[in-house]
């Protein structure tokens, strides 16, 4: 179903900002779904990720209207620390200038130039690592980042600060952000002050600013798995093809399928 809403703030503001206001999804995840054209207002459909909507009027974000494989080319990246996931300021990276002959394992029908569409599915901060999934595929955006997606998220995160079985409680549930609370997230300790973190959403800098409630700091993060999904053996900086079985697999599990 679609989710729809009438704008009534008095000042103009961001699509990106106000749908992660209402907690549809995050800025950059707003993005893809731009890019993903599943995003309207009053009709029409919203090509700039920096669009501004007023009052009176209507933002629909739309189911994805194709039930069949598009064939849009999605692909698997092993983002280092220090590339931005999308929209770079400056002298940024982007992820997607990663994408090159080089850096491929194994082979795709194409290379993205630096002017491919492909968008983020989900955010990872420049100072974060790991599994980023990349892909203007408005079918798989929906299962990765739309509001009811039921995917999870698994990340190894290494900390300094006292770890404690308090310190966890609350960390698993107990901890609001921007005045709402967080849903219970899995955290364990996985060896000295390496943790693991399991998450179903994905506010911006989430896991590092749980930490600072509770008095860790994050020095290092990696995103190892999206869904069914595992980074596996692919090596940092490097990026390959989604396959068929890993797509069909992350919508079945983004509606609660095994």
């Amino acid at each position: 179903m679609a989710w729809t809403r009438t704008y009534d703030e008095p000042e103009p503001q961001r699509v990106n900002r106000w749908l992660a206001q209402n907690g549809v999804c995050s800025r950059r995840e707003a993005e893809a779904l731009i890019a993903a054209g599943r995003v309207t207002i009053d009709g029409e459909t919203v090509a700039d990720p920096g669009r501004k909507i007023a009052a009176g009027q209507t933002l629909t974000l739309a189911d994805a209207q194709r039930p069949d494989h598009d064939n849009t080319l999605s692909v698997v990246l092993y983002k280092p620390i220090g590339v931005v996931s999308s929209q770079p300021e400056g002298v940024q990276v982007p992820a997607v200038r990663l994408l090159t002959r080089e850096a491929l394992m194994g082979s795709s029908p194409i290379i993205p130039g630096h002017n491919t569409k492909l968008a983020p599915l989900g955010r990872l901060d420049m100072d974060s690592r790991g599994l980023l999934i990349l892909s203007a595929d408005g079918v798989l955006a929906k299962a990765l980042i739309g509001p009811e997606s039921e995917l999870d998220k698994e990340y190894l995160v290494r900390v300094a600060g006292d770890v404690t079985e308090g310190v966890l409680n609350k960390l698993r549930h107990g901890l609001s952000l921007d005045g709402r609370q967080l849903k219970p997230a899995k955290v364990e300790v996985m060896r000295g002050k390496e943790l693991q973190f399991i998450l179903n959403e994905g506010r911006n800098r989430q896991i590092r600013r749980m930490c600072e409630l509770v008095g860790l700091t994050v020095k290092d993060l990696f995103r190892v798995r999206i869904g069914p999904l595992r980074l596996g053996g692919l090596q940092e900086g490097k990026w390959r093809v989604l396959k068929p079985e890993e797509r069909e697999a992350l919508i079945a599990a983004s509606k609660g399928g095994a």
